[in-house]
């Protein structure tokens, strides 16, 4: 029997949270995409329930949200919560030594490509995101959004674009028919209802779900819409180092 020396400091939480394999597998993917139990499982080639269980360990660690889907309340979606995995990251290697602190890498690849954002209305969420991610970029990633149903956008997305220094004024509400045949780099569902139903592109764009609430529907009103453009912002960061990282490997691969 093995007992640990007296002082021995308990490796970070972090660590314990991640060590399992199946606990690594599962923040892999959902690095990538907002994912259902039912999916993951299928990615993962393992039971649901064990599926289930390892979300249960990664949610009391912080390291995973979820959210009820708004397109079968029986299913649930998760998230990983990218920006505070960095701030434990970062704290996990100053644990070990002080040099060992990591930061966020800079973009320093210019990030070009293509991006179409979908929702069912195509009035807030989807709109929001492409004015984020062209402010972002200058232009330089060329976005767009489109609906299943398009209405007119909603007035507090043009007040909460606007407190932001970006005008919704000139936006148009577009029917996802419009990009038929367009190809695009990534493809971005921000509505559950949406992501049942999301056509196929040219291309096989890279497909990615952000399992956001609608604003519109929230009785907070305008406080709900600054919530919602605050987690875009912080996903469409993360969605440039993707989008950097895909032309690095582009440009590096041999052409014949």
């Amino acid at each position: 029997m093995t007992t640990e020396a007296p002082g021995t400091i308990a490796p970070p939480g972090f660590v314990t949270a991640l060590g399992h394999p199946v606990r690594w597998r599962l923040v892999s993917e959902l690095a990538h995409s907002d994912l259902a139990v039912h999916e993951l499982a299928a990615l993962l080639g393992q039971p649901q329930n064990l599926v289930s269980y390892h979300l249960g360990k990664l949610r009391k660690a912080e390291l995973v949200t979820a959210r009820r889907s708004s397109a079968d309340g029986r299913d649930t979606y998760y998230s990983l919560a990218l920006a505070h995995c960095g701030d434990l990251l970062s704290g996990t290697g100053a644990a070990l030594h002080p040099g060992l602190r990591l930061t966020p890498p800079a973009l320093v690849t210019p990030v070009t490509g293509r991006v179409l954002f979908l929702c069912t209305g195509n009035s807030s969420r989807s709109q929001m995101a492409e004015a984020l991610l062209r402010e972002r970029t200058a232009g330089a990633v060329a976005a767009y959004s489109a609906g299943s149903r398009p209405k007119p956008i909603h007035p507090h997305a043009i007040t909460t674009m606007a407190a932001r220094g970006i005008d919704l004024v000139t936006a148009r509400p577009k029917h996802q028919d419009e990009f038929t045949g367009q190809r695009f780099d990534a493809v971005i569902t921000l509505c559950d209802r949406v992501k049942e139903v999301c056509p196929d592109f040219l291309g096989h764009p890279r497909l990615m779900h952000w399992s956001i609430v609608d604003p519109a529907a929230d009785p907070d009103g305008l406080p709900a819409f600054e919530r919602v453009a605050d987690d875009l912002a912080q996903r469409i960061d993360f969605l440039l180092h993707t989008l950097s990282a895909n032309e690095r490997r582009h440009h590096d691969q041999p052409h014949r």
